[in-house]
């Protein structure tokens, strides 16, 4: 029997379009990749594309869906969020990331189309009773006009913190003795109030060379010292010494800074540091009422651009807890402001102790201040002894 062979060939065919259509697509993609390597490394340093920028887009990430997200991949990251955590939404992330606008505050797109909006772009980090987005500190800077001119005080200054008549105060228990421990000044030192100026009632007025907020700067440097805390307060002027370099009112904080780093220098005592300034906010935003007595409202301000943010935010949320327990309302609570219209470091990078505290608004007057400042001087020396006695120095010791 014969068996026929059959043979089997494989026969393929190449189909030329196809091979075009490839040739094509992958030339596009090298094309467009070397493309896209040309303008990345042509583009100026600020807008290429680095760990900075990156983390300005992460920015716009909250803490809990980045816990969130890091979940997904290891549940132990899911412990440290709070049990009422709602799921994220990736579409609400990617929209954030992609355009820098947060639907659920107005003021991430607002900011950018209306004058004057940005204004608003601080962030609470506490709130205090009744603070919102939109009674924040603000600083308000003076019309040039107003820098050169004097208006007549309705204060002496003098007469104010050497109050003749005052009953004297009982030594304090607990004293630094010969050590200055706080270094007090005021960049904006021409900021005044309405109360302390006759016969003025434009806010963009008040403005003084003499009755102004430095006036505050003594009384809490008394006030302090009677509660056994040395201290040293700045004298200088220094809205005069940056007239005198020609320079803007947005370089305050830059003429400031020499006279902090020279008193840090000459005196290592020099544990805090406390710039105190008038907000521009108007009376009902910065006053109330405590156990029938009228006080002007503080305010704490944490410069965002300053590395070491996060060591001056516990200090300000110390003193506001103590202040919530003493004198509740009284402060309108912890605020950061940093990035474009913003000095957003404000010299605190110096200190970890470093604050920058607005003591009521433009309508405050010298009583409500006063009160203020003894508040201040009280939970202030309360948070300071406590402090030493964690650090393992006896309070007995400084005395």
């Amino acid at each position: 029997m014969k068996r026929s062979r059959i043979n089997r060939n494989m026969v393929v065919t190449l189909n030329g379009t196809s091979i075009k259509k490839g040739i094509i697509i992958s030339f596009i993609v090298l094309l467009m990749t070397f493309l896209l390597s040309g303008i990345l490394t042509s583009l100026k340093t600020e807008y290429r594309l680095s760990s900075s920028s990156i983390n300005n887009l992460t920015k716009n990430i909250d803490s809990e869906a980045f816990l969130q997200l890091l979940g997904a991949e290891n549940r132990f990251f899911i412990s440290a969020l709070p049990e009422q955590t709602e799921p994220i939404k990736l579409s609400t992330i990617m929209f954030k990331v992609a355009t820098s606008i947060n639907p659920d505050d107005p003021r991430s797109l607002l900011g950018r189309e209306l004058p004057g909006f940005s204004l608003y772009d601080s962030e609470i980090v506490v709130a205090g009773s009744g603070t919102n987005y939109t009674n924040m500190p603000y600083e308000s800077p003076p019309p040039t006009e107003v820098l050169e001119q004097e208006r007549e005080a309705s204060i002496d200054k003098n007469e104010v913190i050497n109050q003749s008549g005052e009953e004297p105060k009982a030594p304090p228990t607990l004293t630094t003795g010969d050590k200055k421990v706080v270094y007090i000044y005021n960049t904006h030192n021409t900021e005044s109030y309405l109360p302390l100026l006759n016969g003025e009632s434009d806010p963009n007025n008040a403005i003084h060379s003499k009755a102004n907020i430095t006036v505050v700067s003594e009384l809490l440097g008394k006030a302090l010292q009677e509660q056994g805390i040395g201290n040293q307060i700045e004298t200088t002027d220094i809205q005069a010494n940056l007239k005198q370099k020609g320079w803007n009112y947005a370089k305050s904080y830059t003429a400031s800074r020499p006279l902090v780093e020279s008193a840090m220098a000459s005196n290592r005592n020099l544990d805090y540091i406390i710039d105190i300034h008038r907000d521009s906010q108007r009376k009902d935003v910065t006053t109330i009422k405590i156990n029938n007595k009228s006080y002007a409202k503080l305010a704490f301000i944490i410069g965002g651009d300053n590395p070491t943010a996060d060591k001056n935010e516990k200090f300000a949320k110390d003193l506001h807890t103590l202040l919530e327990k003493k004198y509740p309302g009284l402060s309108r609570g912890i605020f950061e402001q940093g990035g474009k219209g913003y000095n957003g470091v404000y010299n605190q990078d110096l200190s970890n102790n470093a604050l920058l505290v607005e003591f009521g608004g433009v309508d405050n007057n010298l009583d409500e201040l006063k009160n203020t400042v003894a508040a201040v001087a009280d939970v202030f020396s309360e948070y300071y002894w406590d402090a030493e006695k964690v650090d393992g120095t006896p309070a007995s010791e400084q005395q």
